[in-house]
């Protein structure tokens, strides 16, 4: 099975059942998150009832993205005692911020962390690393095999390196944040849904996944206004849907 599905989908906090940002990847067996943000553990849980997990990306430290991770602590540290630590792909700042609510425990004893914008082999992918602009530091994330590409932005403003990440991705997962007033802001650090088309087209990806969604935006409404910069496929994030990577490409939910 070679697929990501996605176990939240908003930005800032999450709606009446639905999580902030967060997906899973599976790829021949190899499990991979990337992101963890409110209420995705549930979903994690339910995607892998036994919560197995081989390795962990975070894109940055905003709790939208990575909160739960405490959570998955937790689940290591005292459900498996003395367990193999997983690799954790981040940023500076993301385990400070988890330190702050588990301050007498040593975070490392779960996690094996290493750095991100950087290159690093993850069993079956090559992980590529970029920084994009945020309020915090951000790394853009790019995972190859088999000739099979998929990207995620993490939280960004309009950059170049956008179609360095997504370039010829077999799927490329922008965050469509919509939110208003962001496009006056003389230094930008999200997107808006036709930004989102525009780069996805710019790097040449086949298909377009929105996702960080604005709590009360209407999500058929990005998709059109991403759908009127980007002439392949565009998918709208949704707990739950599980979409293949490679040549099968039917969309499951």
């Amino acid at each position: 099975m070679r697929q990501v599905t996605v176990l939240g989908s908003c930005g800032a906090f999450p709606e009446p059942g639905r999580a902030c940002s967060g997906f899973a990847v599976d790829w021949d067996g190899y499990r991979l998150l990337l992101d963890l943000g409110y209420a995705t553990l549930p979903r994690l849980l339910a995607h892998w009832p036994d919560g197995a997990v081989d390795a962990v990306v975070v894109t940055h430290e905003h709790p939208d993205h990575c909160i739960d991770l405490h959570g998955l602590f937790r689940m290591r540290f005292y459900g498996d005692p003395g367990g193999p630590r997983l690799p954790l792909y981040c940023p500076p700042g993301v385990l400070d911020r988890i330190s702050g609510l588990e301050p007498d425990v040593d975070l490392h004893a779960v996690f094996d962390v290493r750095p991100l914008p950087g290159s690093h082999r993850v069993g079956p992918f090559a992980l590529t690393g970029l920084s994009l602009p945020h309020y915090v530091p951000n790394a853009g994330v790019r995972l190859e095999a088999d000739g099979v590409v998929l990207a995620y932005t993490g939280d960004t403003g309009p950059a170049p390196a956008l179609a360095e990440l997504g370039r010829d991705a077999d799927l490329f997962i922008v965050e469509a944040t919509d939110r208003d007033g962001e496009a006056g802001r003389p230094v930008r650090n999200l997107l808006a849904s036709t930004e989102a088309g525009h780069w996805a087209r710019r790097a040449g990806a086949r298909r377009l996944m929105l996702t960080h969604f604005w709590p009360g935006n209407d999500r058929a409404a990005s998709v059109a206004a991403a759908r009127e910069e980007f002439g392949g496929e565009v998918l709208a994030a949704e707990e739950g849907l599980s979409v293949p990577l490679g040549e099968n490409r039917s969309v499951s939910r």
